[in-house]
Formats: C-alpha cells, sequence, structure tokens
C-alpha cells in the first residue's frame, strides 16, 4: 500500500460487510483511521476491530444517530476529513404498481436522507479545515432503470442529484463530492437476487470483462482515489467501477408475473 489516506479520518456507513467493509479494509491499510457506522452491530464491531477502527452502531434511518457517528468521529479523532456513504438495506425485487408505501418511504430514507444527514452533520467540520472528501454510492440500477427495484433506484437517482448538487455549492470550500456506481458480488447483490439465484451467473455472462467486481479488490481503490489528494479538482462526478456494464447497459430481466397483488 502506499499510504494515500496517512492520517485522515473516514466515516463509512455500512462497512459492516460487502462494498462497505471492504473500503473500510482499504481505507486503513491505506493510513486512514476508520469509524465503521453500522445498523448490524456484531459484524460492524468485528469490522472495526480487525483494522484498529472504531465502532458506533448507526441506523442511517434516524437523524439523530447519523449525527452521533459524525460527532463520534471528530471526538474521538479530533477530526473528520471523509465521509463514505455507503448503508443500504431492505428493498424486495417486485414491479413498481405492487411497491408499498412504506417501501418507497424506508428506500429514500436509508438511501437519500441517510447520506444527506451525514453530509450536512459532517460539513462544518470539513469547511473548517478547508478539506474534505464526500463519496457516495449510488447504483446502475437507477442509471439503466433496472426492474423490480423501484425503491432502490430512486433512491440512488436521488442521491446522484444530491450527490451533484453539493459538488457545485460546495466547490469553493476545499470539499469535493462525488458518487461510485458499482458492480460488485456484495452482500446488497446476493440479497436482492435472493428469489433469483439464476441472474448471479447472467450478472457475470453481462458483464464487459465476464465477472462482477471485488469490494477490496476493484471497488475500494477508487475510493481511495476519491478520497485522496489526488482527487482536488474532481467533484460532481459519477464513477461507473462496472468493469464496463454502464457502456450497453445491462441485461436484468427478473420474472415479475408471480409477485402478489399490487398494494392499495
Amino acid at each position: 500500500m502506499t499510504g494515500q489516506l496517512e492520517g485522515r479520518v473516514a466515516l463509512i456507513t455500512g462497512a459492516g460487510a460487502g462494498i462497505g467493509e471492504g473500503i473500510a479494509r482499504r481505507f486503513a491499510d491505506e493510513g486512514a483511521k476508520v469509524v465503521v457506522a453500522e445498523f448490524d452491530e456484531p459484524s460492524g464491531a468485528a469490522v472495526a476491530e480487525s483494522i484498529g477502527g472504531t465502532f458506533i452502531a448507526c441506523d442511517v434511518t434516524v437523524r439523530e444517530q447519523v449525527e452521533a457517528a459524525v460527532a463520534a468521529a471528530v471526538s474521538t479523532y479530533g477530526a473528520l476529513d471523509i465521509v463514505v456513504n455507503n448503508a443500504w438495506g431492505g428493498g424486495s425485487i417486485g414491479r413498481l404498481e405492487r411497491k408499498s408505501d412504506e417501501a418507497l418511504r424506508r428506500g429514500m430514507e436509508v438511501g437519500y436522507l441517510g447520506p444527506f444527514w451525514a453530509m450536512t452533520a459532517a460539513l462544518p467540520h470539513m469547511k473548517e479545515r478547508g478539506w474534505g472528501r464526500v463519496i457516495n454510492m449510488v447504483s446502475l440500477n437507477g442509471v439503466n432503470a433496472h426492474m423490480g427495484s423501484l425503491e432502490y433506484n430512486a433512491a440512488k437517482e436521488a442521491l446522484r442529484a444530491l450527490t451533484r448538487t453539493a459538488a457545485r455549492e460546495w466547490a469553493d470550500t476545499g470539499i469535493t463530492v462525488n458518487a461510485i456506481a458499482p458492480a460488485a458480488k456484495s452482500q446488497a447483490f446476493f440479497r436482492a437476487i435472493g428469489e433469483y439465484p439464476e441472474l448471479v451467473a447472467l450478472a457475470d455472462a453481462a458483464n464487459p470483462m465476464g465477472r462482477m467486481g471485488d469490494p477490496y479488490e476493484d471497488i475500494a481503490p477508487v475510493a481511495v482515489f476519491l478520497a485522496s489528494e489526488g482527487c482536488t479538482y474532481l467533484t460532481g462526478n459519477t464513477l461507473f467501477v462496472d468493469g464496463g456494464s454502464h457502456i450497453n447497459g445491462s441485461a436484468w430481466a427478473p420474472d415479475l408475473d408471480a409477485d402478489p397483488e399490487p398494494h392499495t
């Protein structure tokens, strides 16, 4: 490792597994002090202990808990340089007309409001130091309008809009705000296709590189770059770290005809 993040303090939500865990481990390997903010306390605590970081229990749908995570990073390490908004939870595959209001609200709370609260809580600390990095994990699902995942698609596209708006409004503060749209065999990936296991092979075959990425080896190094000194002049962008999947879109056509009756 090159020590690109030596001495930096990073808060990563949803870092107890999958892509969040991969980024947390890579950041720690690059010298960062990592705060693992995770809803699943056993997994979050285990990751934090294994990388010499700090764990804080955090449900990103609760504003007070998100703000407490930011405050904990500052009180523990004296600063907060990097925020990675990665947390996601819930959601199911089904036609949009059969999605419940509750599912849509939760999607926006986890995927949009949680990151918004983290960003606004971190802003004063970053602005005071004249340096900061915000990395929001978005998705090709929203860009390509994948079937069956409306709440996820909508939340991730809202997060991309937040990313660009913050990048524009904070451009003169020394804070960069960018997004990563990954394609990786993460915990969320396997959860999403749990009802359609045959899509694992299809996802690999549809990728131009012939495989879905690895969180630590393929996704996290790009997050390291976005969090580094080398990212001084890059802001408001979405980087597609997906083996080329975004070029022509990707095949995602689960059979949704067996869904339950529409919600009323």
